[in-house]
């Protein structure tokens, strides 16, 4: 697990409602709890590089700075993303997309993947619709709720 990993990890734990937080990956620990006034207090442990040492969690920096080439005004309905993660478009490299501009989808099929803690997540259509624009590109990271595709429902 990288700094900028635990960084992500650190902020959204601030944002949720849990008080504790233990994650392990091979030999690399990372724990977390909040005090009593809301902050957090991090511990790490790895055994093949040095510990990190990672600060107590800045203020979160808000979606709008993250996503400053993001269109600034969207209009329609749009498919946000349900976590943080990465976007992929489609399930391979060397496959096609999932959806493109002017696709129809019913409700049910796969629009995209999204990465997150090295799990593929499949992000399904909540209903029938024609997808108007994707919005993200192939590999990029996204924020929860950040808008993934514009549609127009069926």
């Amino acid at each position: 697990m990288d700094f900028k990993e635990i960084k992500e990890l650190i902020r959204v734990f601030d944002k949720s409602e849990l008080n504790k937080l233990k994650v392990k990956e091979g030999e690399f620990e990372v724990a977390m709890q909040k005090g009593f006034e809301g902050n957090t207090v991090v511990t790490t442990t790895a055994a093949a590089p040095a510990p990190v040492a990672v600060p107590t969690a800045a203020p979160a920096v808000p979606v709008a700075a993250v996503t400053a080439d993001a269109p600034a005004a969207i209009s329609g309905d749009t498919i946000d993303s349900p976590m943080v993660g990465t976007f992929y478009a489609s399930p391979s490299p060397e496959a096609s997309a999932f959806v493109k501009a002017g696709d129809t989808v019913k409700k049910g099929q796969t629009l995209c993947i999204l990465e997150a803690m090295k799990i593929m997540n499949e992000v399904e259509a909540e209903f029938d619709c024609k997808i108007v624009e994707v919005l993200v590109k192939d590999s990029d990271p996204v924020e929860y709720d950040m808008p993934l595709f514009v549609v127009e429902k069926l």
